[in-house]
């Protein structure tokens, strides 16, 4: 059972920095700087699905950390 919540551990960990690095793509210093004066925008389509599966990931991880730490 352990072997199997490391193993999701990875996995999960694994997709949520694919995920982050996806949202941050053109966030760079310049970019980050030039339209820190814009307006708020709402998040749309898939971009809105990235944010909402990353967020249920981290929650996903929190909880398997505290199975492992549970079962150990």
């Amino acid at each position: 059972m352990i072997a199997i919540l490391k193993t999701t551990q990875v996995i999960i960990s694994v997709i949520i920095v694919c995920l982050i690095l996806i949202q941050t793509k053109n966030a760079g210093l310049s970019s980050g700087i030039k339209n820190s004066f814009t307006a708020y925008r709402s998040l749309r389509g898939v971009e809105k699905a990235v944010f909402i599966l990353t967020a249920v990931l981290g929650v996903l991880l929190v909880a398997n950390s505290f199975l492992l730490i549970k079962l150990s």
